[in-house]
């Protein structure tokens, strides 16, 4: 028989004049519209779904009685690097949790290498199961407050446009600049006008909100609470809702997400490492968290799939519905959304599959050119008591501008572990400066030792915690050894390490590997008496100067609030 045009073949499959791809068969399919559970098979033919509520036959059919067919999952904002591993690994990690389309901005290998490492993700996105999107960086670096490795103007951006994988523009975080209208910030807006443009603003309210979205900015998932992210809802933002392994939002937003509002909410981690992905999931342990706080499931799947499709303009997919991608999870029930089958486009999320698939060589090795440090290094030289302090919030990205006394001895104010102060630094690591700026933090609970790490939003710079000047030389020095990563050190001995040798943010090491590490690392810093779940990512974020109230850079102490250096 002749083959048909691709068009006409797929219509003669929807019709049931010839058979489909696959079929499956026996399943309840939940529709997003109407909220129905509906009868009858599932066709797919080159990758789309085909046919639904009728009988199909199949060159493959698949019986999957008692089980409940949802769209694929769709996570609106994240940072694959924030996985620790590479675009590959996080397709074998994440798509048997049901995430089929993954929005990712690559602004963390960005900060290290520029432009080529948004390539890498671009190239690597050819070959992954899952669909992984990838907006452009719109802040490299975040702010002026900071050295990163490397810097992309609208110019750069402008090159980077028209890979298929591209939606638009990611996460716009340097808000004061669309505020208050930076030349160069405009430039970056203007080149995607009529796009998409995904939006950062915490805490922002009022008139400075409504010059914000005016921007043409239209997503957002930094709310932190209901008051906050009703606002942004009421001024036609869509609000992400974020639930990732630092920043925990699903608690204070969960009671605004109903059937009226799940069209302008969606689901996000931005940031989730594979030890959260093994013991709790991903979008699925958002969504069966969400129900079981009592959000209705219609709502919390639309959220899922749905409404994150429509947020970003993805109209192939959010439905099991004729003509859309075939992007199907398998459930047993929705209220559980233990998720026993995934479909990307068709294909099954099987080791098999996953081994078929092309890799690619990784980027960013030998990325880490940091001073050799010495204890003296980590002193805090001054000459007043009176010290600002960094405040850790548990669960939280944003920070407490705390205020305390800290008496100066030798000319160096001493961390102090018992009203739990101790000494953070961040080090220039990119061979740029070789800057080196400390301060303190409250919230680690250290009581002994170091934690060190080239994770360190947005930079990566190296960030370092601890209070033993010589165990935090030791902490930070190994990074350079290991081509960066996180490393535990107490006594004049590393306890603990994870070689992160792709641009000091990813491993070359299978998932499972990686989570075993970090298993050994979370076991080493509570020996030290770290009281966070989560120190190594909690540590990272303290050195991101767009996030409310008190951070820290190679350049200094910055008062969010003010976007300036404390001098």
């Amino acid at each position: 028989m002749t083959e048909l045009p691709k068009l006409d073949r797929q219509i003669a499959i929807a019709k049931g004049d010839m058979p489909a791809d696959l079929v499956i068969k026996g399943a309840k399919t939940l529709d997003l519209v109407t909220g129905e559970l509906l009868e009858g098979d599932v066709a797919i033919a080159d990758g789309i779904i085909a046919g639904t509520c009728g009988a199909y036959s199949g060159t493959t059919e698949i019986d999957l009685f008692g089980l409940v067919l949802v769209p694929g999952f769709i996570d609106t904002h994240l940072h694959i690097e924030s996985s620790l591993v590479t675009p590959f690994e996080f397709d074998r990690c994440v798509a048997p949790h049901g995430v089929t389309t993954a929005i990712c901005d690559p602004h963390e290998i960005a900060n290290v290498i520029g432009a080529d490492g948004i390539r890498y993700f671009q190239h690597a996105s050819e070959h992954t199961l899952m669909d992984i999107r990838v907006q452009l960086s719109s802040c490299v670096p975040s702010t002026h407050m900071e050295t990163a490795g490397a810097a992309l103007s609208a110019d750069d951006l402008k090159q980077l446009t028209g890979h298929a994988s591209g939606i638009g523009l990611a996460e716009f975080m340097n808000y004061p600049g669309v505020i208050h209208r930076d030349p160069e910030v405009l430039k970056k807006l203007q080149l995607f006008v009529g796009g998409h443009i995904d939006g950062h603003c915490p805490q922002l309210i009022g008139t400075d909100l409504n010059a914000y979205i005016a921007a043409g900015i239209s997503t957002e998932h930094e709310a932190t609470t209901a008051a906050e992210a009703r606002e942004k809802l009421q001024k036609g933002m869509r609000v992400l809702i974020r639930e990732g392994s630092v920043s925990k939002d699903l608690n204070a937003l969960q009671p605004l997400l109903t059937e009226r509002t799940a069209s302008y909410m969606c689901l996000c981690t931005d940031d989730r490492n594979p030890l959260d992905i093994a013991e709790e999931g991903h979008l699925d342990h958002m969504i069966r968290t969400l129900i079981a706080k009592g959000t209705e499931p219609l709502a919390a799947y639309r959220a899922a799939s749905l409404s994150a499709a429509e947020a970003f303009g993805l109209k192939d997919r959010g439905l099991i519905a004729p003509g859309k991608r075939a992007d199907i999870v398998a459930v047993t029930s929705l209220e559980a959304c233990d998720v026993e089958r995934v479909f990307c486009a068709g294909v099954e999320a099987t080791a098999g599959n996953f081994a078929k698939r092309v890799t690619m060589p990784a980027v960013a090795r030998n990325s880490v050119h940091a001073p050799v440090l010495r204890p003296e290094d980590f002193r805090a030289k001054a000459n007043k008591t009176e010290t600002d302090v960094i405040g850790i919030v548990e669960g939280k990205i944003i920070t407490e501008h705390l205020r305390e006394s800290v008496p100066v001895v030798d000319g160096d104010k001493r961390p102090d572990p018992i009203r739990d102060l101790s000494r953070i630094a961040v080090v220039e690591r990119h061979g740029k400066n070789g800057n080196i700026a400390t301060g303190f933090v409250r919230g680690f609970g250290l009581e002994r030792g170091a934690i060190a790490s080239t994770v360190c939003h947005d930079h990566h710079n190296i960030a370092c915690v601890g209070v033993d000047y010589a165990d935090m030389a030791l902490a930070a020095n190994r990074l350079t050894d290991i081509e960066g990563g996180f490393v535990v050190a107490t006594d004049g001995n590393v306890l603990a390490e994870l070689a992160l040798p792709v641009g000091g943010l990813m491993s070359l090491e299978p998932f499972e590997a990686v989570r075993d590490q970090l298993i050994m690392l979370r076991d080493a810093a509570k020996s030290l008496g770290v009281t966070l779940n989560e120190p190594f990512l909690q540590l990272a974020f303290l050195a991101l100067p767009v996030i409310p109230a008190l951070k820290i850079t190679d350049r200094g102490m910055v008062d969010v609030t003010k976007f300036e250096i404390i001098p």
